[in-house]
């Protein structure tokens, strides 16, 4: 199955989509099974991921667009059923028969899932906006803190270490997803760990159909310019538009946002950067 970056995504989130669907509904938790089929499922994808990164030989077997995807299908199923929940299996199996650019790419792929996985546990719950929120203000902790972003990003010091800074960084100030996240963002081995999380902010908002706009001040904004904020990007852009607000001293007067690759400027120090190029 040969397609488009987007296109591979898009078919995994739905293959993940519908697994969930087919598991236990909230009848099922309220009668005392306390963990969702995301929960679980997220567990098992990120095992899985660690085993592929550990495993070259068998991710490149998983992976090869030269095998028969139904080989292909039967080894995912073949390593991994009765190891990890069937619907785990399952997804991986799928991913197993896009035809990805490599292995690496294939695995990615994986983690994303896992990821998604959690985020829809904590929408479950009904807790998606406040991890949202919650992983974007852990992000710039980590951005502003040089020693603590050095700290996590050591791989001279073992992951678990690593790990349980984090655990004692957030314990009884985050939710239980805003926390697997933060760990597992530490594994991540291509981006940095503030990166890391801010993909999974956008991951969140992509749940609910939104974008996230980074607005950077000098002064906090009341709940009512935050809510007038909101709506004008959502009429700009024509979806809805999650704002998470920065104070940063170096903007003076006025806003700064950041929505996707765009920069809205509307400082005085942009405007007088304007007016100096005007005049040179």
């Amino acid at each position: 199955m040969s397609l488009g970056e987007d296109t591979r995504l898009s078919a995994l989130d739905a293959v993940l989509d519908e697994q969930i669907s087919k598991g236990p509904g909230l009848l099922s938790r309220l009668l005392g099974n306390t963990s969702s089929p995301a929960e679980n499922l997220a567990a098992d994808l990120f095992a899985v991921v660690d085993l592929l990164e550990s495993a070259p030989t068998l991710r490149r077997a998983l992976s090869d667009p030269g095998s028969p995807e139904a080989a292909r299908r039967q080894l995912a199923h073949g390593v991994l059923d009765g190891k990890v929940s069937k619907p785990a299996a399952n997804v991986v199996a799928e991913a197993a028969v896009v035809r990805w650019p490599g292995p690496r790419t294939f695995v990615a792929a994986l983690e994303r899932q896992g990821v998604r996985a959690e985020l829809l546990t904590a929408d479950a719950d009904g807790q998606l906006e406040e991890v949202e929120d919650e992983l974007f203000r852990f992000a710039r902790l980590v951005q502003s803190n040089p020693g603590l972003r050095d700290a996590l990003s050591d791989r001279s010091v073992a992951l678990v270490h690593r790990q349980d800074l984090i655990g004692e960084l957030l314990a009884g100030k985050a939710s239980d997803s805003t926390l697997t996240l933060a760990k597992r963002a530490v594994v991540a081995r291509e981006r940095t760990f503030d990166n890391t999380i801010e993909g999974y902010v956008t991951l969140a908002a992509a749940l609910k159909n939104r974008l996230v706009a980074t607005v950077r001040v000098a002064k906090p904004l009341t709940e009512e310019q935050i809510a007038r904020m909101q709506e004008a990007l959502s009429r700009q852009v024509g979806r809805p538009v999650y704002v998470q607000v920065v104070l940063d001293e170096s903007v003076l007067g006025g806003v700064r946002v950041e929505l996707g690759d765009e920069v809205i400027e509307g400082t005085v120090a942009a405007k007088l950067e304007n007016a100096r190029r005007l005049f040179s």
